[in-house]
């Protein structure tokens, strides 16, 4: 599954870096998130509970943060399993200056296996596209509040 998405901020990338890498932040805005607590340097044990149609189930795995570029990129490495099945990707985040805000452009994969995989790869892509919104929505709330 192939994940493509472009969002606006308005603050600079030097504003919005800091709450991408920082897990506090990232877990009070990921949909489902029940912790992300660090293992090593920019990796991350993940738990969350995702519901998609009928399949609703808890995953644990790893997040890591590769390829960091400050404030501009790094590379989200994703992995996780649970008794609805497993999901293994990757993503590039990419923050470019845009008249004193921010666009940041998501490019990513998903390999998804499992029950939950048998709901159909549109609705997977759909689930996943609400989740994203969803999560960049609560960090463009961030940088409104402080």
């Amino acid at each position: 599954m192939e994940l493509t998405a472009s969002y606006r901020f308005d603050v600079p990338p030097a504003t919005l870096w800091p709450l991408l890498v920082d897990p506090a932040v990232v877990a009070s805005c990921l949909p489902g998130c029940e912790a992300l607590e660090p293992v090593g340097p920019d990796a991350y044990r993940a738990v969350l509970t995702v519901g998609i149609a009928a399949v609703t189930g808890r995953y644990e795995g790893t997040v890591t943060l590769a390829d960091q570029r400050p404030p501009h990129a790094y590379r989200l490495v994703v992995t996780g399993k649970g008794r609805a099945g497993f999901v293994n990707g990757e993503a590039s985040l990419d923050l470019q200056e845009d008249g004193g805000g921010t666009r940041l452009g998501v490019q990513g994969r998903a390999e998804v296996g499992g029950t939950i995989a048998r709901v159909g790869q549109r609705l997977l892509g759909s689930a996943s596209k609400m989740m994203m919104d969803r999560f960049f929505e609560c960090l463009r709330k961030r940088t409104e509040t402080g």
